[in-house]
């Protein structure tokens, strides 16, 4: 046998024990792994789709696009329905602060929802999922600061080895990276504001069904005055219990039901606002210049810094774009946001600011005392669906946490029901429904009223988009490795 064979038999017989080696490790690690049996049988299915595929045809990413018009924008679309009315608590003291508090709506639904969300947050899913513990499981991937043993399959494929750094900003990166991986105090910290901002999420999953669906019923009163509050929260909790018993049908068909109303309703406020914005004072647009918040903080002081609280419930239910993303995909989520909701809202504040400069007594009730005579009756009905359909983004958000948080063993284990044969990412956890089911009629039968809830509701939204700021910032340079195909041990 000349010298050349026996090289091409020894070459062979390396590989072998190579592979060999190979498949025992992957054995070994689908062995230690706790693998969710439904999760499991979801990937049989043919013509699954792998949420977040950048591959997916535009026919299915259009498709999605009209899901999460249903999913994820109710919250975030119904802001209207008491924004106004929760920042002028007090009454309006001078006609230009409705000015300075329609530019500090229109930059802050520009800076937060569009542009630090959709065009960046986004971009930071782990393979499709979104949420705190996506980001969280990012950094412990690459950065190697994880303090709990993660059950993910794509942990153990992430090769380990040091590369000389080709550039300034890799050095940079590379020092954060191991300043991170050094300190104890850093990966403690670390994962208690992860769970705690997965809790200020899960809270925004409580507070959310309360207030849109008392404000939307509310509304009667300004018909039937004679109806008392009480009779408002029972018609509310009434309609909380039976959409989470509407849950367990999954993503794929609620969103299907739900995305017509959601669009009809940002049809309705977009057109309205418009005529509103004709018909009292076109001259509002003025508040695009900037200065007009300064100068309501120069007039109201203090009284101007508490009224943010109002101004954030504006951007309420922004956690669920990224939450939701393995519900759908982050392009289509990005183009139902760019082409459906960002204008529909723009429009429907301009409108209700146009209005309240001629109006500025029915400041209370703004949303239904705006809509012309003949569309009252249809728009209440629009806005009780709409309120109900507002809870789903974050009840959505709710469950694509937990699948999160129990891949990283931060939740106890329960049942994960894949809805949709079609889509991995739409799940239904019904002990987590029923919980939040409860925990949703114990505060709408214990607050009563939206002015007391809305005191409370900003504060998990405002702790929620702060940290999800501070994650990226972390792991925008540490993840830069996986970019650049340069992980470090």
């Amino acid at each position: 046998m000349s010298d050349e064979a026996i090289k091409a038999i020894s070459e062979e017989s390396r590989e072998e024990v190579f592979s060999q080696k190979l498949n025992g490790k992957k054995l070994s690690w689908q062995k230690l792994r706790r693998n969710d049996s439904l999760e499991m049988e979801s990937g049989k299915f043919s013509g699954r789709q792998a949420h977040g595929s950048e591959g997916a045809s535009w026919p299915v990413i259009l498709q999605l696009a009209f899901q999460s018009i249903g999913i994820v924008y109710g919250d975030i679309g119904t802001s209207p329905l008491y924004v106004y009315a929760s920042t002028f608590a007090k009454g309006i003291n001078h006609n230009d602060d409705i000015l300075g508090v329609l530019s500090l709506i229109f930059y802050t639904l520009t800076l937060i929802p569009l542009i630090k969300y959709v065009l960046i947050v986004l971009q930071a899913n782990d393979n499709g999922d979104g949420g705190t513990f996506a980001l969280y499981s990012l950094i412990c991937r690459y950065a190697k600061v994880g303090l709990i043993p993660s059950q993910q399959v794509e942990d153990r494929d992430v090769s380990n080895f040091r590369l000389e750094l080709p550039s300034n900003r890799l050095r940079r990166a590379s020092k954060l990276k191991s300043k991170l991986e050094k300190s104890k105090f850093a990966k403690l910290f670390l994962l208690f504001a992860t769970m705690l901002g997965t809790s200020m999420v899960i809270g925004d999953g409580v507070l959310t069904p309360c207030i849109s669906v008392l404000s939307a019923v509310g509304g009667i009163k300004e018909a039937a005055s004679s109806m008392s509050q009480d009779t408002i929260v029972w018609i509310s909790v009434a309609i909380l219990i039976c959409l989470f018993m509407f849950q367990r049908f999954g993503t794929d068909k609620v969103g299907y039901s739900f995305a017509p109303v959601i669009c009809v309703w940002f049809s309705l406020i977009g057109g309205i606002g418009i005529y509103n914005l004709f018909k009292h004072d076109p001259a509002v647009v003025k508040a695009l210049n900037p200065m007009y918040i300064v100068d309501y903080f120069r007039r109201n002081k203090k009284d101007a810094w508490i009224s943010l609280g109002g101004v954030v419930l504006a951007i309420t239910g922004t956690e669920a774009l990224f939450a939701d993303v393995g519900h759908f995909t982050v392009r289509s989520i990005q183009i139902s946001m760019c082409a459906v909701t960002y204008p529909a809202l723009i429009s429907a504040y301009t409108g209700q600011a146009a209005f309240l400069r001629k109006h500025n007594d029915l400041v209370s009730a703004t949303f239904f005392k705006s809509i012309p005579d003949p569309l009252y009756w249809p728009m209440f009905v629009v806005a009780v669906m709409a309120s109900i359909i507002a809870s789903q983004a974050m009840i959505s958000g709710t469950f694509s946490i937990i699948q999160q948080s129990l891949a990283l063993g931060c939740f106890p284990r329960v049942k994960i029901v894949h809805t949709s044969a079609k889509y991995e990412g739409q799940v239904y956890i019904p002990e987590v429904n029923y919980l939040l089911m409860v925990a949703c009629v114990c505060v709408t039968l214990g607050f009563k009223t939206t002015t007391k809830i809305g005191n409370a509701y900003g504060k998990p939204q405002l702790f929620t988009d702060y940290f999800s700021l501070f994650q990226i910032s972390d792991d925008a340079p540490v993840t830069v490795f996986n970019k650049f195909n340069l992980p470090t041990l």
